[in-house]
C-alpha cells in the first residue's frame, strides 16, 4: 500500500545546526512494549476465546478483516491509548500492532480502516454479548484458579454500578437525578482472594441511565456464586455491595446462596435511634480530642418488609472539617457474619479498592460509549473490559518489581509506550529498543516473568 509523502519540518535556529523533523519510517512503532500484552494474551487465550464468539456469515474467500483481528485491533489500540475508530485507522500500517493481530509486521496487510470497524461495532446482536460476558468470567475464574487452587480460602464479590456520562443521542441514556446529568450505568463485577489487595474485573455489563443498582446484578450473584463454588470448593465466599442495593430480596438471595455479606444501608428514624447511645459516646470522644472521633457497635434489626431481623454494623462517627462545626454521621451496614463490629466495618470499607479499579477503567475509557446504539455501545464496554483483563495480569507479573502496584496509566506510559525499530528476517522478528529507556530493566524483568527466555 503506498503512503503520502511525508512533509518534513526544519528548526534552522534552534539548534547547534539545522535539524529535519520527517515521519517517514515505515518499520518504527511508537508501541513497541505492546508485545508484553501480547504475550500475556496468548497466554491466557483472552482475544481468541473472545473473538472465535463472535458471529461470522461472510464468505470466507472474500474476507480481509476477520472479525477475531478487528477485535484485537479494537483491544490492543484500547491498550495502548488510542480510544477512536479513527486512532486505530491511522494506526493499520503500525508493524508491532500488526503482529499483535496476527499480521506480518512489514509485508502483511494493513489492519481496518475506521468505516470497516464501526461497521464491526454495529453488526452483532445481543445474544453475542451475553456469551462474550460469560467467557470473560470463565476466563478470569480459570486463570486465579490455576494461580491459587487450593490456597484460596476467603473471595470477595464486589459488584459497583458507575455513571458514564453521554453526551449524544445514545439509545438508553437518561437523565440521572443522582449524578447530575445525562448517563448510562454500567455494572462492574470484581474479584479478591485472601487478602491480596487488588481486585479482578470479571463482569462489565452497559445498563440504561435509569437503572437502579439491582438491575441485573441477582443473576449474576447466583451465576458467580455457582461458578466460584465449583472452582473452589474449599473457600469461603463472602459478597460487599453498597446501600444501593439493600432491599429485602438482595438480603434473602445472598443468605440463599450461602455466602456470608456486607450491605451497606441507608439512614432511618429507627436505626438512628439504635445509634443514638453510641453517638453521645463518639461526641464526647471528640470533644476532648478535637479530632473526627468513631465509636462501633451493632444491633438486631428488622423492618417491616424484612422476613426476620439481621444484625446490623452502626458506625456512630463525628467528622471534623477545617473551619467547620463538627457534624454526626451515623453509617449502617447489614450483615450475617460473626465478628467485631468494627472490623466488619472495616472489611466493608475494603470496597474502596474496587473504586478505583473503575477508575482505571475509565483511564482506559470505559466512557467512550458514543455510538447510536446500545449494543454497539455494550461491545466497546466489553473492550475496554478485555483490554483491562490483560492490564491486571501484567501487574501480576510485574509484582517482584517497583511496578507491582501500578496504576493502569503508569503502566502504560512505562511497559508499553516505547518506541521500537522493527526488523524482520526469515528466522525471525527483532525489536530495537532505545538503548537509553529509564524503565529497560523492569521491563526485561517482566518481560521475563510474562514468558520470553533469555538468549
Amino acid at each position: 500500500m503506498s503512503y503520502p509523502t511525508p512533509q518534513p519540518v526544519l528548526f534552522e535556529d534552534v539548534f547547534s545546526r539545522p535539524v529535519h523533523g520527517i515521519f517517514d519510517d515505515t518499520e518504527l512503532s511508537s508501541d513497541g512494549g505492546l508485545v508484553l500484552l501480547k504475550a500475556l494474551d496468548c497466554g491466557l487465550g483472552l482475544t481468541e476465546r473472545l473473538g472465535n464468539l463472535l458471529p461470522d456469515e461472510r464468505q470466507a474467500t472474500k474476507v480481509v478483516h476477520p472479525y477475531l483481528d478487528q477485535f484485537r485491533q479494537r483491544v490492543f489500540c484500547l491498550a495502548a491509548g488510542y480510544a477512536d475508530c479513527n486512532d486505530a485507522a491511522k494506526l493499520a500500517p503500525d508493524p508491532v500492532l500488526k503482529e499483535c493481530c496476527g499480521r506480518e509486521a512489514l509485508e502483511g496487510h494493513d489492519l481496518a480502516s475506521q468505516p470497516t470497524l464501526s461497521r464491526f461495532e454495529n453488526i452483532f446482536p445481543g445474544r453475542t454479548f451475553v456469551a462474550l460476558a460469560r467467557k470473560l468470567e470463565d476466563i478470569v475464574i480459570a486463570r486465579h484458579k490455576k494461580r491459587l487452587g487450593s490456597r484460596a480460602r476467603k473471595i470477595v464479590i464486589d459488584l459497583d454500578p458507575t455513571d458514564d456520562s453521554t453526551h449524544g443521542q445514545q439509545a438508553f441514556s437518561f437523565f440521572n437525578t443522582h449524578y447530575g446529568g445525562w448517563c448510562f450505568l454500567p455494572l462492574l463485577g470484581f474479584l479478591s482472594f485472601n487478602d491480596e489487595p487488588d481486585h479482578y474485573l470479571f463482569l462489565a455489563r452497559l445498563r440504561p441511565g435509569k437503572a437502579t443498582a439491582r438491575r441485573g446484578a441477582f443473576p449474576v450473584l447466583r451465576r458467580i456464586v455457582r461458578k466460584l463454588k465449583a472452582a473452589f470448593p474449599r473457600a469461603q465466599i463472602h459478597v460487599r455491595l453498597d446501600g444501593g442495593f439493600a432491599a429485602p430480596d438482595t438480603f434473602e438471595i445472598l443468605e440463599e446462596l450461602g455466602v456470608e455479606y456486607v450491605v451497606g444501608m441507608g439512614k432511618n428514624s429507627k436505626l438512628k435511634a439504635f445509634a443514638e447511645p453510641s453517638m453521645e459516646r463518639a461526641r464526647g470522644k471528640q470533644k476532648r480530642s478535637g479530632e473526627t472521633e468513631r465509636v462501633y457497635t451493632s444491633v438486631r434489626y428488622r423492618a417491616r418488609s424484612w422476613n426476620r431481623s439481621r444484625r446490623v454494623v452502626v458506625k456512630s462517627e463525628v467528622t471534623v472539617l477545617p473551619d467547620r462545626d463538627p457534624r454526626d454521621n451515623p453509617r449502617f451496614v447489614v450483615t450475617n457474619m460473626a465478628g467485631r463490629a468494627q472490623d466488619l466495618y472495616r472489611f466493608y470499607g475494603g470496597r474502596g479498592d474496587s473504586e478505583n479499579r473503575i477508575k482505571e477503567m475509565k483511564d482506559l475509557d470505559l466512557g467512550r460509549t458514543s455510538c447510536e446504539s446500545f449494543l454497539a455501545n455494550q461491545l466497546r464496554v466489553l473492550i475496554t473490559a478485555t483490554a483491562y483483563v490483560l492490564y491486571q495480569e501484567l501487574r501480576l507479573r510485574a509484582k517482584r518489581t517497583d511496578l507491582g502496584r501500578a496504576q493502569v496509566r503508569t503502566l502504560r506510559e512505562q511497559l508499553v509506550k516505547i518506541a521500537a525499530r522493527v526488523v524482520v528476517s526469515i528466522r525471525r522478528i527483532v525489536l530495537h529498543f532505545p538503548s537509553h529507556s529509564p524503565w529497560k530493566e523492569t521491563w526485561r524483568r517482566i518481560a521475563l516473568a510474562s514468558g520470553a527466555a533469555s538468549p
